[in-house]
């Protein structure tokens, strides 16, 4: 199996290479990315625990589901197909924000990340993949807020910065 590569792009999301993902992550270089946000009616938030085996961050809380786009695939392609993977099923997707951040891992390993927020609506239970998802949960936003300051050892690098992101941009647009 050919190790997959991700989108490398400046600053303007303008894609200027290809690298693969572990040589991406090691040498901290932008590249394209997006984080699934899914909700169900009562407006909470689908939240996934990271499978125990995976090579970073394992065990810990994240979004929905997050990766990045294959050469040619739009955000909303990538969205839907890493839902299905990671979680067992595909909703409808959006685009929401975007931005650059970079965040440092204990193992060397840097994410520097153009991402890409995408938001979709569920109601039913996920069909998780154990390889990729340990467990999973619906909260509110505001307790998610809440837990990250009093546990943010439980949480992923990434989604303290992205929660972070959206939710201040859901309260300034609310």
């Amino acid at each position: 199996m050919t190790e997959e590569k991700v989108i490398l792009v400046n600053e303007k999301d303008e894609q200027i290479g290809l690298m693969p993902k572990m040589e991406a992550h090691e040498k901290a270089l932008l590249h394209r990315a997006f984080s699934v946000f899914v909700f169900n009616d009562k407006n909470e938030l689908m939240i996934q625990q990271r499978a125990l085996g995976k090579y970073h961050s394992p065990g810990l809380w994240t979004n929905t589901c997050c990766s990045h786009q294959r050469d040619g695939e739009s955000n909303i392609q990538a969205g839907k197909r890493r839902l299905m993977e990671e979680m067992g099923f595909v909703t409808d997707l959006e685009e929401s924000i975007s931005f650059i951040y970079k965040a440092p891992f204990d193992n060397g390993l840097t994410e520097h990340e153009y991402d890409h927020i995408l938001l979709g609506k569920y109601n039913g239970e996920p069909n998780i993949n154990p390889d990729e998802v340990a467990s999973w949960n619906w909260v509110t936003l505001d307790d998610v807020k809440t837990d990250i300051v009093e546990n943010p050892q439980h949480y992923t690098a990434w989604f303290k910065v992205i929660f972070d992101k959206f939710y201040q941009h859901i309260n300034i647009n609310s």
